[in-house]
């Protein structure tokens, strides 16, 4: 459940004064920029910043979200930024997937074997606070992430605040 470490020194140097010199930046930018993976970026963070639960969490983590209303859904990759807003359906395991499908702008299916740990995220970005939950996959990149999202003044909407901070519980340990 650990967070990948493979970089070596010179690289996580350049991680940690990239973070130094723009503590609520892009998190894969970092990583880019460091030559470190994503994951490496966030083991970086103060302890409090990120909270680790194992891949066996995947579904019922999963079937928690399915219940917080329209959420932000991100998949980062190096071509694109793909934001999907809407309420995350029911899945289920078939054909080597998780299989997600319902009446929502979020399906598919995602390769639930890759996925390494799932870490909770709570940090300052780009000076505001943001929660979100990362699927991290064996190779230290996040398959995706799910954010609790912002109402129309920008504040994060307190009842998945408080949703976030009930599951994150649930896997608060010492990194």
């Amino acid at each position: 459940m650990d967070i990948i470490d493979h970089a070596p020194s010179s690289a996580l140097d350049r991680a940690k004064a990239a973070l130094a010199a723009k503590p609520d930046g892009v998190v894969e930018a970092i990583a880019d920029e460091a030559g470190v993976t994503p994951a490496e970026v966030l083991a970086l963070l103060p302890a409090d910043a990120v909270t680790l639960a194992p891949s066996e969490a995947f579904e019922p983590i999963w079937a928690h979200l399915t219940g917080w209303g329209d959420v932000l859904t991100i998949v980062h990759t190096k071509d694109v930024v793909l934001e999907v807003v809407g309420a995350l359906p029911p899945g289920s395991i078939g054909h080597g997937w998780f299989n997600i499908h319902g009446d929502s702008p979020v399906g598919g299916h995602i390769r639930m074997e890759r996925c390494r740990s799932i870490a909770f995220v709570d940090r300052m970005f780009h000076g505001r606070r943001s929660l979100s939950i990362w699927f991290m996959n064996e190779d230290g990149g996040a398959m995706f992430k799910i954010f609790v999202r912002r109402d129309a003044e920008k504040a994060l909407i307190a009842e998945q605040v408080a949703l976030f901070e009930i599951l994150r519980a649930g896997y608060r340990q010492p990194r």
